[in-house]
């Protein structure tokens, strides 16, 4: 705990882009407000326009203008760049202190790709959510890992070094070398950065949502996610883990705690997921 305590406090975490996410959220705000807020952001303006001209949106002529970017996008994809940005970038500052040698894009790549599939599945469940905790505690369910490239650096490299067969068996490892896991290390650090009890408890238990006492649905999501992701080809970028093979993720507590059984639901969702996985390419292109 003093090791993971000593690790740097992310601004990013705690405000999150707090003026345009109040703007993003008014119903009476103009696309020209949105765009003279994201100017101000050098990096943002960049990652807006990389994903409005990337091949997901297929536009037949390049948008250079920041305002017509947010017309195209529309407010819930600018929400998600202006969480992912600070965050991202706070995080790749914190990896300078660390191992520069670590894969850092294949875990950006990874979590990102986790948020937005998490989105995706809770979006099929009954869960009603009037914010952004579903992206969120995909976002940062492997915050973890980055705490113990800081604090952890030589356990993290043995980890690192060992194949395993599946998630569970790199917390195995993780617990043997250090006593915690990545998501319990996670946890305890989006603690100290007073996030929401639904993002903490999703990130403990997201190898194990089954076990969650509450808010079991975000932790199932994001399970469910980071399984597809892997099996899309899109790894952690940290562990040396099997290939992750077709439908496998309906043997996953997190899949039956979502779908129950395979009835109408299972098939239902499993259409949806794959559709989600054929886009997932080109949505990352233009965020990353």
């Amino acid at each position: 705990m003093r090791r993971i305590n000593a690790c740097p406090k992310l601004a990013s975490l705690q405000s999150i882009n707090r003026a345009l996410g109040e703007l993003v959220r008014s119903e009476g705000s103009l696309n020209s407000q949105i765009a003279e807020v994201i100017r101000r952001d050098p990096s943002l303006s960049a990652r807006l326009l990389r994903m409005v001209n990337s091949v997901y949106f297929g536009l037949s002529t390049r948008v250079n203008n920041i305002e017509e970017a947010v017309f195209f996008l529309g407010l819930r994809q600018i929400r998600e760049l202006s969480m992912a940005t600070p965050v991202i970038e706070e995080l790749e500052q914190l990896q300078q202190t660390t191992a520069r040698s670590l894969p850092w894009k294949d875990l950006w790549t990874h979590s990102i790709s986790t948020a937005i599939l998490t989105r995706e599945i809770l979006a099929s469940t009954t869960l009603h959510i009037d914010d952004d905790t579903d992206y969120l505690v995909g976002l940062l369910h492997n915050v973890g890992k980055v705490v113990m490239a800081y604090s952890f650096p030589d356990e993290l490299r043995a980890i690192m070094a060992t194949p395993v067969a599946n998630p569970a068996a790199v917390c195995i490892l993780e617990r043997e070398r250090i006593g915690w896991d990545h998501a319990r290390i996670g946890a305890h650090y989006l603690v100290r950065h007073q996030l929401s009890e639904e993002i903490v408890t999703a990130v403990n238990y997201h190898n194990d949502p089954d076990r969650a006492p509450r808010h079991r649905l975000f932790a199932a999501a994001v399970q469910v996610a980071d399984h597809l992701v892997r099996h899309a080809g899109v790894s952690g970028g940290f562990e040396l883990i099997d290939p992750v093979e077709t439908d496998s993720w309906l043997a996953l507590d997190g899949w039956k705690i979502l779908y129950g059984a395979d009835g109408d639901e299972s098939r239902l969702a499993r259409a949806s997921i794959a559709n989600s996985l054929h886009r997932l390419p080109a949505m990352l292109q233009g965020l990353l």
